[in-house]
């Protein structure tokens, strides 16, 4: 979630919703749609997007907390978890984890919750006052977060048996340079990645020792949402003027440096995309509406154009 959106969540425009149509046909495969429709309800504002192995969409609702659940077979998602229920307000990042349990960042309410796959609430988990929960990675045993109010990031435990208490692992005063806005945040399993939209940098993190520093890219690299896919990073980037795509870079062997390669085409005015899932040879990005939040129904997810 942007930093300059977040106020903008209490103000009131239009935009044109987009047309559901499919993607061509393939021979041997059902066609998918192209766009999905999240939420046809005033100020569903989405944000967080997971696509699991099966097809599975999960969205989050960051102006209400709701979270909607669908299949990639299907353009029309349906309501999963109500908005408000177990104090989830609001809701940003969203993953499932190993046992095919759904994680969801609380945003403003400074909470992390668990779910089992029926929507059952197995635990809450709690940061400070005032913290603002982004994004998130799952990296063995342990969940990282974003903290995009305090600037630092969480840590939990994550096992088969639940989720610990989260706990700062790299506070504000141990990054450099200071973050003022931390978002996305993608791990190899070595080291995190994360990004800084304050300015636009995002920084390579040490996950043994903690060393942070700027990653090395031959231009502006950070985003909202990212995926990382081998040495291959997708960040969905705000380039200005309301113009939003997602840029593709390469890494080098270390995670260190990146080469900027492509950009996606933009995404449609007023559509401001957020973060980004891979659906088999396509990437999916939310259309939050955030910089005319609350926006107008409907609440989109749609195929990124210009980029597998």
């Amino acid at each position: 979630m942007r930093l300059r959106t977040l106020a903008a969540l209490v103000l009131t425009a239009a935009v044109v919703g987009q047309p559901l149509s499919a993607q061509a046909h393939v021979p041997g495969r059902p066609a998918h749609p192209s766009t999905y429709v999240v939420s046809t309800t005033p100020g569903d504002t989405p944000e967080g997007i997971e696509v699991t192995r099966d097809g599975t969409i999960y969205v989050t609702s960051v102006g209400t907390g709701a979270v909607f659940k669908g299949s990639v077979r299907d353009p029309r998602l349906r309501l999963w978890l109500p908005a408000g229920r177990d104090g989830r307000t609001s809701a940003t990042g969203i993953h499932t984890d190993r046992w095919g349990r759904v994680l969801v960042a609380g945003a403003s309410t400074a909470k992390l919750f668990l779910y089992d796959a029926r929507g059952r609430l197995l635990v809450t988990r709690s940061a400070q006052e005032g913290a603002f929960l982004n994004d998130f990675v799952v990296v063995g045993n342990h969940v990282y977060v974003t903290d995009s109010a305090h600037n630092q990031i969480w840590r939990a435990a994550l096992t088969q048996h639940g989720l610990g208490e989260l706990e700062p692992w790299l506070t504000r005063d141990r990054i450099e340079p200071i973050p003022y806005f931390l978002n996305g945040i993608v791990s190899d399993g070595h080291v995190l990645l994360v990004g800084e939209q304050g300015q636009d940098l995002t920084y390579r993190i040490d996950l043994r020792t903690k060393q942070v520093r700027p990653l090395e890219v031959d231009g502006i690299l950070s985003g909202d949402g990212y995926l990382l896919e081998g040495r291959r990073l997708y960040a969905v980037y705000n380039a200005g003027a309301g113009k939003y795509v997602t840029r593709l870079a390469l890494l080098d062997k270390t995670l260190s440096r990146a080469t900027l390669v492509a950009d996606s085409q933009p995404g449609a005015p007023g559509a401001t995309p957020t973060t980004i899932a891979r659906d088999g040879n396509r990437l999916l990005w939310v259309n939050s509406q955030l910089d005319v939040a609350p926006g107008t129904p409907p609440y989109t997810v749609s195929v990124v154009r210009g980029l597998r």
